[in-house]
């Protein structure tokens, strides 16, 4: 197998990868990444992670047989290229080191860069922003944080500007309940006509079968999907009774419904549009505004479409919004999808499709790690005992 062609041609796929080394591990093919860091800086990603893996790994791995697939990878950064500064001894720093080892297990040096070194994640991206605005008067957004990503950095930033410094955390769940100067957009009517349009077509084109819609509650719930396809909103948008469909918002990357001949449905299909690089307090505050006026939320936990029919980590975003809003989560599980549109290609073809609405899982007696697994495990044993629709 040629690596070096490989890796030429992953390269090819990202402006932000300084060199790859890819190699056989255990029968596997692996690679090492590492990233362009300043070229990250300029174009303010802070989901480094996240834009390495799928508009790098994944669109190479969409387009070759599964032997010539990276199955694992891992993105490196060099601390000693941050030229590595002893541990500055003063309050700031101690104040802020202290935070962040309640969100690492990782050992914190000041050459650590927050997500690569540290393993951050967008939900504590906003519990740090929080923190060093509660505890040091010190306003930070992910454009500022993606051109100061190392401990040293974020530290002298703070250290700047800093109007007092006390151990100040900010409870999640306050930050999700507090107003915000931000209304939902309600199109019932065009939701209706969608639906109309829509699930005769789908009935037709790809012999759609629904089932568990008695399991959807008349209170505010989250509608937790799995993600194979393009397809799959709308085959949630086409399933769902009128008298809930209307009540619904869902949740859709901006990236992909913002723009093009998406964009007109996205803004008069009640979605609320995200961007993993910005905006992230607001955006977080403004998908849960439907369950703060007591609507549903159409969210889904994986983040992402699967690109070979696994379920994907489930993130705990959705989990976290149930167990602060008091309502239950409706796993669902879209099966055929996959078949009927995978990744990379653009016109579906015929391939039978189900979805099956399941049991709601109910917030009370559980954590936030409960409702995800439980919402999980759901969907992983409704697709185990059903066979893959062909």
């Amino acid at each position: 197998m040629d690596f070096k062609k490989i890796e030429e041609r992953i390269l090819s796929f990202s402006p932000y990868i300084e060199e790859i080394q890819v190699f056989l591990k255990d029968g596997a093919l692996s690679a090492i990444v590492k990233p362009k860091i300043q070229a990250l800086k300029d174009a303010k990603i802070v989901n480094i992670e996240e834009e390495i893996r799928w508009y790098a790994i994944e669109l190479y791995n969409l387009k070759v047989p599964s032997e010539q697939k990276i199955a694992f990878y891992e993105i490196v950064y060099d601390e000693s290229e941050n030229n590595a500064k002893d541990e500055p001894n003063d309050e700031i720093y101690k104040l802020l080191k202290s935070y962040l080892s309640t969100l690492t297990q990782f050992d914190i040096k000041p050459c650590s860069h927050i997500e690569l070194n540290l393993g951050l994640d967008s939900i504590q991206y906003v519990e740090l922003f929080l923190f060093i605005e509660n505890g040091f008067g010190v306003f930070i957004d992910e454009k500022i944080f993606s051109q100061i990503m190392t401990v040293w950095d974020l530290y002298a930033y703070i250290k700047k500007r800093a109007t007092r410094i006390e151990f100040r955390k900010k409870e999640f769940k306050e930050f999700l309940i507090e107003p915000l100067n931000k209304k939902l957009v309600y199109s019932p009517f065009i939701m209706s006509v969608y639906k109309i349009l829509l699930f005769p077509l789908f009935k037709c084109y790809f012999r759609l079968e629904n089932s568990g819609e008695r399991y959807l509650p008349k209170t505010p719930c989250i509608i937790a999907p799995s993600h194979q396809s393009m397809l799959d909103g709308f085959l949630i948008l086409a399933t769902l009774p009128y008298g809930v469909l209307k009540k619904s918002f869902f949740l859709a990357y901006k990236n992909v419904f913002g723009k093009g001949i998406l964009k007109p449905i996205a803004i008069h299909g009640q979605n609320i549009l995200i961007d993993a690089n910005e905006n992230l307090k607001e955006t977080m505050q403004y998908t849960a505004l439907p369950l703060k006026e007591k609507k549903n939320l159409v969210i889904f936990p994986e983040g992402a479409r699967s690109r070979d029919r696994k379920l994907l980590e489930f993130r705990p975003f959705f989990a976290i919004l149930s167990k602060t809003f008091n309502v239950p989560v409706i796993p669902v599980v879209i099966d055929g999808s996959f078949e009927a549109l995978q990744s990379g290609k653009i016109f579906p073809r015929p391939k039978k499709i189900k979805v099956t609405y399941l049991k709601p899982i109910y917030p009370q007696g559980r954590t936030v790690q409960e409702i995800r697994n439980e919402t999980k495990e759901a969907i992983a044993k409704e697709m185990r005992e059903k066979p893959v629709l062909i």
